[in-house]
């Protein structure tokens, strides 16, 4: 026997319903691109490439490291292409606490995705951006869908650098959690000018 759904205990109905939501979000990241690439302010860009890194953690019991690439547009318009990592630890059913185990193997994720961040906010040295991308990867068994929404506030440092935080909401399709609200920091480092 083999198991059909995408999420535990649903039916054969469900698995085709869900097929569905598969193909539809296949074409998100086209569409998503399309309309990055034909936007007017695309040909009015600063050309900046900022790499970025960050940690955050979710609610329930989760974590993720994101490792991106920035590519800032005019009046702090962004586009950006990610890698994410992340984990759900869990307790261990026989010591009754988190292990190592169960912390570092309980449920693992990773996807690459692409997000739109225009600009919602600017200030003298800082800025915030929403935060709307799609990304794709797998739970090292089956592939996932996510869908980032979310709002980015960026400070400026020295030298080009800033620090920034996420508030994120993901919607995780087909995967163990279907809702990850969490917070994230990191920095973004200037790649060229």
């Amino acid at each position: 026997m083999f198991h059909l759904s995408c999420f535990d205990m649903m039916s054969v109905y469900s698995y085709h319903s869900c097929k569905d939501v598969f193909r539809f979000v296949s074409f998100l990241p086209l569409v998503v691109f399309f309309l990055a690439v034909s936007s007017p302010c695309r040909s009015q860009s600063s050309n900046l490439y900022r790499g970025m890194v960050s940690v955050g953690a979710s609610y329930e019991r989760g974590l993720d490291a994101t490792i991106s690439i920035e590519r800032e547009l005019k009046y702090h318009n962004a586009v950006e292409f990610f890698l994410t990592g992340y984990l759900q630890w869990d307790d261990d059913p026989l010591a009754g606490h988190v292990t190592q185990h169960s912390f570092w193997h309980s449920y693992n994720t990773w996807s690459v995705g692409f997000a739109s961040k225009p600009c919602v906010s600017r200030g003298r040295n800082h800025h915030g951006n929403l935060r709307l991308g799609v990304s794709g990867g797998s739970d090292l068994e089956k592939f996932i869908g996510v869908l980032h929404v979310g709002y980015e506030h960026s400070y400026a440092l020295r030298g080009g650098w800033e620090l920034f935080f996420q508030l994120k909401e993901d919607v995780a399709i087909c995967a163990k959690d279907l809702w990850r609200t969490g917070v994230a920091i990191g920095v973004k480092v200037p790649l060229s000018r």
